[in-house]
């Protein structure tokens, strides 16, 4: 029973959405042209959807005004993403007067289509955002990259496995987070790229 909470804590906490996200965003520009060259402005991108917005994510636990990190409180939700929709509305700014390449510029949108509507659901269904993250961006780096990315598919199963075991969500709000991730904003991201890129 400790082994596995142990283990689920784990996975919890190494793809949480700003992690999982980030490494999403890097990746990004592998289609441009001039990679690996051009992963500065994954980086960039990463720096207002993931980083700004823990920061200060975590100001607010400290002064005690969420939670935690996970924001488990379902009525903290809404005003942490619209908050988080705030920086990467600015970061979408920032990369437009850079130049950054429009494969990146695709994935900042699809997330925040997902933003969006995880902010709209928020208040009503505590619906997963790590089995949103991590189904989303496996399924784009299959699409993305190809088949041999296939085996990261079983992250979806194994990460929605944690939020259950932790009592974080139950099996539905990580079904329904699964599902919203790797049909909906992977959908996004599909035709953003088809009409964009």
């Amino acid at each position: 029973m400790q082994s596995r909470n142990r283990a689920a804590r784990w996975l919890t906490e190494v793809f949480q959405p700003p992690v999982v996200v980030t490494l999403q965003l890097l990746v990004s520009p592998v289609v441009e042209a001039g990679f690996p060259g051009t992963i500065g402005y994954g980086a960039l991108a990463a720096l207002f959807v993931c980083v700004l917005p823990l920061v200060v994510l975590l100001g607010l636990v400290r002064l005690g005004k969420v939670t935690d990190h996970h924001v488990s409180n379902r009525k903290q939700r809404a005003p942490v993403l619209l908050m988080a929709l705030a920086s990467v509305a600015a970061g979408l700014v920032v990369l437009q007067a850079a130049g950054a390449p429009r494969s990146v510029m695709v994935m900042v949108l699809a997330i925040v289509g997902g933003i969006v509507v995880l902010a709209a659901v928020s208040p009503f269904w505590k619906i997963s955002g790590h089995a949103a993250a991590v189904s989303s961006a496996a399924v784009i780096s299959v699409l993305m990259l190809g088949p041999a990315w296939l085996p990261l598919l079983l992250l979806v199963p194994a990460v929605g496995w944690s939020r259950v075991v932790l009592r974080a969500h139950t099996l539905a709000q990580v079904v329904a987070g699964s599902l919203f991730g790797g049909i909906v904003m992977a959908g996004l991201w599909w035709l953003l790229r088809g009409w964009l890129l």
